[in-house]
């Protein structure tokens, strides 16, 4: 790996950014504007930062870096999703979706440059894993997005929600991504509270407990897509490490941790003739009610197939079926559109694709 040799400021705190600037002889209260500029003002080069002294900007050149990520393409969907193919400084894909509706918008972010867990139905697992993303790229994603849609330092019309469900297994990179969401909730920065934020995970044990502890902490999804351990062996390897029991039993004591009026969420993706059948929706609803989780719902979502997978999307006929099921069970079930699939954008299928056709889909 090319190594960053340039402190990547956007990676550090407000304390940290102090710390490197008496480091580099400057007086501390310039941290301060040098945070606005990279995260309120959202400027990606010291050269815009016309409120320093041009020495300053000078010597923030020759030690550090403001940006890192290299916009490589972006994907404009019929559906006004748009799909970002980031190169990082040692020439690795990150891939960014930013999904607009009428009252909010989304920003998925990537956690590391493709994926180790190898699930079955998913694209990226052809990456394998290159490596984690630092907090700086992480945040740096957002930046990137934002700039695109709205401009340097233009603020956006109602706010931004984050979800962590892109490339990569979010919880594998612990450590870069709690820093990164610190970092974006500061006030004088971005300013995307924990509450904007929603961390989805393949079912890392013993990080969700370790998340359930934080002061301070996103929404969690957690993806399930099977009903029992030998289908779930088979879609999603990280069940052979921890199983059905052992990932309910952490999502169980998750569930105390919740604050008043919140809940959290199971993701469920329907494979046409894998997973989709009413004994398989029975068998998750029982699977819930059996662990007695009150404050959980469960996020359907369609398989957002393309080549070379071999999986098909459920119809909607046994999709609708299936919601009535668990539903009929007490299970609060929701259908997720999904958007971008024609840009290779939707759940699933960030491969880092960088061929301008349209994603052909398998019905």
């Amino acid at each position: 790996m090319k190594r960053m040799e340039k402190t990547h400021l956007a990676g550090l705190t407000i304390d940290e950014l102090a710390a490197f600037v008496e480091g580099i002889g400057e007086p501390k209260y310039r941290a301060k504007q040098i945070f606005k500029g990279l995260h309120e003002r959202r400027l990606q080069s010291f050269d815009a930062m016309t409120d320093l002294p041009k020495a300053l900007r000078e010597k923030l050149g020759e030690t550090a870096a403001a940006a890192t990520l290299r916009v490589e393409a972006r994907y404009v969907s019929t559906d006004g999703t748009r799909r970002y193919l980031m190169k990082t400084h040692d020439d690795l894909p990150v891939e960014t979706v930013f999904i607009p509706t009428e009252d909010r918008d989304t920003i998925c972010f990537s956690s590391q440059s493709g994926c180790p867990l190898k699930c079955d139905f998913c694209l990226t697992a052809r990456l394998g894993l290159l490596r984690n993303l630092t907090a700086g790229e992480l945040v740096e994603q957002i930046v990137v997005v934002l700039n695109d849609v709205y401009g340097a330092g233009r603020e956006t019309p109602h706010g931004t929600n984050l979800v962590g469900m892109g490339a990569g297994e979010p919880f594998l990179n612990f450590e870069n991504l709690i820093r990164a969401l610190g970092i974006m909730a500061e006030e004088e920065g971005l300013h995307i509270v924990p509450n904007r934020v929603t961390i989805s995970t393949a079912g890392i044990v013993p990080k969700i407990y370790e998340f359930a502890k934080l002061e301070k902490r996103p929404h969690l999804a957690i993806s399930l897509s099977a009903p029992d351990d030998a289908l779930r062996d088979k879609l999603m390897p990280i069940n052979r490490r921890w199983n059905l029991d052992e990932l309910f039993a952490a999502a169980k004591e998750f569930e105390k941790s919740l604050r008043r009026g919140e809940r959290f969420t199971f993701e469920y993706v329907l494979l046409g003739g894998v997973n989709d059948s009413d004994g398989h929706a029975r068998k998750l609803a029982n699977l819930l009610n059996r662990h007695g989780l009150q404050r959980v719902k469960i996020n359907l979502i369609a398989h957002n197939s393309a080549e070379p997978l071999e999986y098909r999307p459920a119809d909607a006929e046994r999709i609708e079926s299936f919601k009535r099921i668990l539903e009929s069970k007490g299970v609060s079930a929701y259908l997720r559109t999904p958007r971008g699939r024609d840009i290779y954008a939707a759940c699933g299928q960030l491969a880092a694709k960088s061929e301008p056709n349209p994603v052909r889909i398998t019905r």
